[in-house]
């Protein structure tokens, strides 16, 4: 029998990976947690533009680890071919002959150029799943443009807008790689479902995934509603939210508490006598959710004086055991001694090739309750020459390949 701890779901599928940044190569990583072989081509010269990030200091780091490298990279193999020469292109299609996954986020004139579309990579390996990441979808006008996320993302879908400050002002900018790393996620689910139905029916799918759709996905409840409506979803004023019990309260050492009571009127008794506030609870302006929602800016400031006057630390031992839902708000810093980060296993430790260890970020789907981030990324072109070996190309043959710079 298989041991459920050792072995993953993809253990046996191997992916070859032609992307840069982070979005797709998010997708491999996804992949490769899970157990698959995922080999990420690289230009022999350059790599994939990210690892550069970090040395050309437009981003901060510490010591040698390059994260925006290790997290969407952790588990491939790096194999440097330059696939705008045709020899080295004939070896990504010998790669090719025997992968169950294409995934790639080149342009399409690219891949026109290349000869890299779904009918010609089919012509080598009919059975391999082509996926792709995109900024604006395979259909349209603008389906030949480039996309980051804060723009076809953040921007376009609709994401910023929702965030946007009442008064007009500007919105809040995304944090880096935020629709990458979902875009990454759902590519990566797209591709097992793929392989799925290849394993079933033998057919093997296009998978595509875009930023734009990502962020319509995200905000869906917000999209349907205008649809319906005929205007955005209302924005509320945290001074004057509809349920003062589901909103976000600062303490009195700067840091916020984040109260969800849905069922306020269930909880309200419980909640005003941990807040030390049993006059609230029979309140003629507060007494039930309706009056609640009259007065609704009336109880918010009852709340944030009471909420203010006492420091995180109290408050958490107040609400220690409270069966209402709630929680801390924290930074990403916290969340390396957070103890459900801890026990779930969330933040995987990785060794690089310089031995610093670090923490990545875990996929979020687990498998037997068990985390899936084992290995670090590649160096640039690392595995090179053992891969091609493994593809039957000899080693004479791999020298000429280096000398013509055809591969790293």
């Amino acid at each position: 029998m298989t041991d459920p701890n050792t072995n993953k779901i993809l253990e046996g599928v191997r992916v070859v990976e032609l992307a840069a940044w982070t979005f797709v190569p998010t997708a491999g990583a996804v992949l490769a947690d899970w157990g698959a072989d995922v080999l990420k081509i690289e230009h022999p010269e350059t790599g994939d533009p990210q690892r550069a990030l970090v040395s050309s200091g437009i981003v901060p780091s510490a010591g040698s680890v390059n994260h925006f490298v290790e997290q969407p990279n952790r588990g491939k193999r790096s194999v440097g071919i330059n696939v705008q020469n045709p020899e080295g292109l004939a070896v990504l299609a010998k790669l090719l002959e025997t992968a169950d996954v294409f995934v790639t986020n080149l342009l399409p004139d690219s891949i026109e150029r290349l000869g890299l579309t779904v009918d010609e990579v089919r012509a080598i390996n009919p059975k391999i799943v082509y996926a792709r990441g995109h900024g604006y979808g395979t259909r349209g006008a603008e389906a030949t443009r480039g996309g980051y996320d804060l723009a076809a993302y953040w921007s376009r879908s609709g994401v910023g807008d929702a965030y946007a400050p009442l008064d007009g002002g500007y919105p809040p900018i995304q944090r880096p790689a935020f629709g990458d790393v979902f875009g990454g996620f759902a590519l990566a689910s797209g591709i097992v479902g793929s392989l799925f139905k290849r394993e079933r029916t033998g057919e093997a799918d296009t998978v595509d995934v875009s930023l734009v759709a990502l962020g319509m996905w995200q905000i869906a409840t917000d999209i349907v509603a205008a649809g319906v409506t005929g205007s955005p979803m209302p924005k509320y004023d945290l001074s004057e939210m509809p349920n003062p019990a589901a909103s976000l309260y600062r303490t009195s050492d700067g840091r916020f508490l984040a109260f969800v009571l849905l069922q306020a009127d269930r909880f309200w008794k419980e909640f005003c006598e941990r807040l030390g506030r049993p006059d609230l609870i029979d309140d003629e302006r507060f007494a039930n959710a309706g009056l609640r929602f009259q007065n609704r800016a009336e109880c918010v400031t009852q709340l944030r004086e009471t909420f203010g006057s006492q420091p995180l630390e109290h408050w958490k031992a107040a609400f220690k055991g409270f069966e209402g839902v709630w929680d801390v708000v924290q930074s990403s810093l916290d969340m390396h001694s957070d103890p459900v980060v801890e026990a779930n296993g969330y933040l995987p430790r990785l060794t690089d090739g310089n031995g610093n260890e670090f923490a990545v970020v875990d996929s979020p789907v687990q498998f037997n309750e068990r985390p899936n981030a084992e290995m670090r990324a590649p160096e640039h072109g690392e595995h090179t020459e053992l891969v091609l070996v493994e593809a039957g190309i000899e080693w004479d043959e791999i020298a000429r390949l280096k000398e013509s710079g055809a591969i790293l």
